[in-house]
This record gives structure tokens, sequence and C-alpha cells, in this order.
């Protein structure tokens, strides 16, 4: 009587498939785990990323905020003073205080504006400081097409400030020279003022503090910015791309 005998052949055939399947099932999984776990990592960088401009962006604008009310209060000051010497002269600083008013309300929201704005408000602020005190003198140079050439506005306001309260407001002569250079793809601003012979201590710093900030933030690792002191001159040389 013959016996039937199991086809081996067959057996180890079907259970190397069932491995092969398994091997590839394996694989598939795998990959779709991965690929939702790649995804998953790529949103939450996009999503970090979007968080962190977002704070950037912030901060520049209360950096941007502070320097404002800081010129505002100098200016305020130097008006008061002005009050009780030259009422005249006094008047005259409180209608020019109005179109500087009127440029922090309008341009300096804006991201950019153009330089030559920025400069407009640079020559009338002298020119008020000018009248508060005649023995103080300025000039501002412009080198190279600055034409239509647009920048974040207050960028140069913090060391012109600090130069008048450092220097033009102190007693007897002083000066302040600037100079707006446009070398290649870069802009050079050049600040140069004089010292007071006998110095007072003064509280402050803070608009060189918030202007650094907003320079690491607008240009990080871009731009070069070096402060030279002397007993009789202070000096400023800030580079940025343009």
């Amino acid at each position: 009587m013959p016996v039937n005998i199991p086809n081996l052949y067959h057996i180890e055939w079907s259970l190397l498939n069932f491995i092969q399947i398994g091997a590839v099932s394996s694989v598939l999984l795998g990959s779709v785990t991965g690929m939702m776990v790649f995804k998953k990592w790529i949103n939450d960088i996009q999503r970090m990323s979007e968080l962190h401009q977002s704070s950037l962006r912030a901060e520049l604008a209360q950096l941007k905020s502070q320097v404002n009310p800081h010129f505002l209060f100098n200016t305020l000051n130097n008006l008061l003073v002005l009050i009780k010497t030259d009422v005249e002269k006094a008047s005259q600083v409180l209608l020019g205080l109005s179109d500087l008013l009127r440029y922090q309300l309008y341009d300096s929201s804006k991201d950019k504006i153009l330089l030559s704005k920025d400069i407009e408000f640079i020559k009338n602020l002298l020119a008020l400081e000018k009248i508060r005190k005649n023995d103080f003198f300025y000039e501002i140079k412009t080198v190279g097409h600055t034409e239509g050439l647009q920048l974040p506005p207050f960028l140069f306001i913090p060391f012109v400030e600090n130069a008048i309260k450092h220097g033009a407001s102190t007693v007897g002569q002083s000066y302040l020279t600037l100079e707006f250079s446009v070398q290649g793809n870069a802009l050079h601003f050049i600040s140069e003022n004089s010292k007071p012979p006998v110095r007072t201590k003064m509280a402050g710093g803070l608009g060189l503090a918030n202007i650094r900030r907003r320079l690491e933030l607008l240009y990080p690792g871009t731009y070069q910015l070096e402060i030279k002191e002397t007993d009789l001159e202070y000096t400023v040389n800030l580079i940025i791309p343009i």
C-alpha cells in the first residue's frame, strides 16, 4: 500500500516565503514609521524656527521702540532748559520737535526707510542742538551712491545722541562730524565727536546697548562695530552690508 510522503520542498519554500514577506513587511513598516518620525521632526524644526523668528521680530520691535522715548527724553530735557533761559529758542526747538516726532510716528515704524530720511532726521536733530548751544559745530558728509539706499530706521541715532550727550551738551566748544560712505556692498558710517576737557560722570548707555543688540539681530556675523575713545575724541566706525 503506497505511503503518502509530505512534499518537503513545498513546505520549505512556503516557510522561506513567509520569512521574506515578514522581512519586507517589517522594512515597509519601519520605513513608514521612519517617514512619520522624520515628518514630525521637520514640522517641529519649522515650528521652532517660526517661533524663533517671531521672537526676534518682537525683540527688534521692542528695541526700536526703546530708542524713540530715549531720544524724546533727551530733547525734552533740552527744551526744559531753554524755556528757563531763552523762550525764543525754546519756541524754535518746539517747532523742530514736531517735525522729528512726525518722522518717528510715520517713517520709523517701517522695517526699512531711505537712508536720506534718516540723514534728514539727524540734520534736524543737530540743528536743534545748534539752537540750544551756539558753540556746537557739526558736519554731515555722504560719499558714493547713497541715493535710494534703504536701511532699518534709527541705526545711527543712538551714536549721534551719545555724541551730543557726552560732547555737544558740555561747556565750551564742541564738534561732531558724520560720514556715510558706500563702498562696494557695504555702508561705512563714521562718527567723530569732541570730548570735554573736564568730564562729569553721566548715567546712561541704554541707547548704545540697544543698538548693539539690534545690529546683532539684523546683521548676525556680517557687521563690524568699532568704538575708540581718547582723551579728546570719541570715534565710532560701523560697517553694515547693503
